[in-house]
């Protein structure tokens, strides 16, 4: 009998253990998802909750709650769980580097752009990265792939079926031009020299394409990559200053030079090959083309009077060389926050925004522009757009009235015009993507 009542006792213990456990693991998971659901309501709320690029879709019929893909994102509260199923928090401050995507045990991970309401402009590019018009190639952020390591090899795979589909005895000067200095044009570039072919590379501004434009101090999120003509690079967490260095210097010892500040106006069909016309009005002739330009296009200009003088740009490269100045930031975006907030220390900052509050901004940002001023380093003009622009001064026009104020720079971030229409001119396709999901480019 005591041996009955030892072994109930023992097992009693051993159940209610186990129920202690359970209690205590579901209680912290329900606590931990009331975390979660706080922090969505509140990307709502700031408006950052729906993705505007790349991103991941998690199908909640094959997510099993790991987290592996919480704990592999760098930027942090991009993904959650709740109630044991991943779902997106700050969607629209996912970078689309896919770090989560590779993560997830159960493949229950597809990177996605566009949703159901927004859809996103997309050329039409098959499995070799070739569009509808034969011989014009597509590779890198204007086809949707926007990370880095993966415009780098699509780069390269784009550079290989090119080589692979040449005319031989074709009479254009160039085997191949591509049009943009990016991500993907660099590494295209690399494996065109790697292949021997006759290769032009333009870029409308600098070296790097969009990374170039980014604020000198702002942090490049990657992760290992295969460069032609260089191998393996192991970068997770770089800044925009030590990457461009890396590619220059890749581009110096392949001794390949990129063509700068040269923008693509037309490219023209002449029987077998092509002519890429600069708007300088140099031509280059060629058999195949690769675009390489991203989505972003060219900076977005206000189309107002004074716009066209020398103290307005659309990038900021040095901002620790600035100090002392009377500056205007145009926009309300992420890209103005950053630079308004870089210049706000040593200058007379104002920021100008036309509409009513600040809207899909990254939390971080939100936070440190409202403190900004609040501390009155940073004037803030909401509803307000530029009238004009002097030698000395701007003019803002906000609510039927105008604000004169001493100037000596202006920056304007007003986002980037996408090339459709070029595109279009080209005779390349394009479809508007709901909720497209990204395929895989390999061969």
């Amino acid at each position: 009998m005591e041996m009955i009542i030892e072994e109930i006792l023992i097992y009693g213990g051993g159940l209610l253990l186990c129920a202690l456990v359970m209690y205590l693991y579901v209680k912290t998971k329900s606590k931990k998802s009331k975390i979660v659901e706080k922090k969505i309501e509140k990307a709502k709320e700031e408006g950052v909750h729906e993705p505007v690029s790349l991103y991941p879709f998690i199908d909640p019929n094959i997510c099993i709650g790991g987290a592996a893909c919480v704990s592999a994102c760098p930027e942090k509260d991009i993904i959650g769980i709740v109630n044991g199923k991943g779902v997106l928090i700050n969607a629209s401050s996912c970078v689309g580097h896919g770090a989560c995507f590779h993560a997830c045990p159960v493949e229950a991970i597809s990177l996605k752009i566009g949703t159901e309401k927004r859809g996103v402009d997309l050329p039409h590019v098959n499995q070799n990265f070739e569009t509808n018009i034969k011989g014009i190639f597509i590779a890198g952020e204007l086809g949707g792939m926007g990370l880095i390591k993966n415009s780098v090899e699509q780069g390269k795979q784009a550079a290989d079926n090119i080589n692979a589909s040449l005319e031989k005895n074709h009479t254009a000067q160039y085997d191949v031009v591509i049009i943009g200095a990016g991500p993907a044009g660099i590494s295209a570039s690399l494996q065109a020299k790697k292949l021997g072919l006759k290769f032009k590379t333009l870029e409308q501004d600098s070296l790097g394409g969009t990374v170039f434009n980014f604020p000198r101090a702002k942090v490049v999120m990657t992760s290992p990559m295969d460069l032609p003509g260089h191998g393996k690079i192991k970068l997770f967490e770089t800044s925009k200053t030590e990457l461009l260095n890396l590619w220059k210097t890749v581009m110096d010892d392949n001794k390949i030079t990129i063509q700068e500040n040269t923008k693509v106006s037309e490219i023209k069909k002449e029987g077998n090959n092509f002519v890429v016309v600069a708007e300088s009005g140099e031509q280059f002739e060629t058999n195949k083309v690769l675009l390489a330009i991203g989505r972003r296009g060219s900076p977005r200009k206000l189309n107002t009077k004074g716009e066209e003088m020398e103290k307005v740009a659309y990038r900021l490269l040095e901002p620790e060389l600035i100090s002392e100045k009377n500056v205007l930031v145009v926009g309300g975006g992420d890209s103005a926050i950053e630079n308004a907030l870089l210049l706000a220390p040593e200058n007379n900052v104002t920021l100008s925004y036309r509409s009513e509050n600040f809207n899909r901004l990254k939390p971080k940002n939100l936070v440190n522009i409202k403190n900004a001023i609040e501390q009155k380093l940073i004037r803030m003009e909401f509803s307000s757009v530029v009238n004009s622009i002097s030698e000395n001064e701007v003019v803002l026009s906000k609510n039927n009235a105008e604000i004169r104020l001493e100037n000596d720079l202006v920056y304007i971030f007003a986002g980037g015009e996408l090339p459709t229409q070029f595109l279009k001119k080209s005779g390349i396709e394009i479809t508007q993507r709901f909720g497209y999901t990204l395929k895989s480019h390999n061969n």
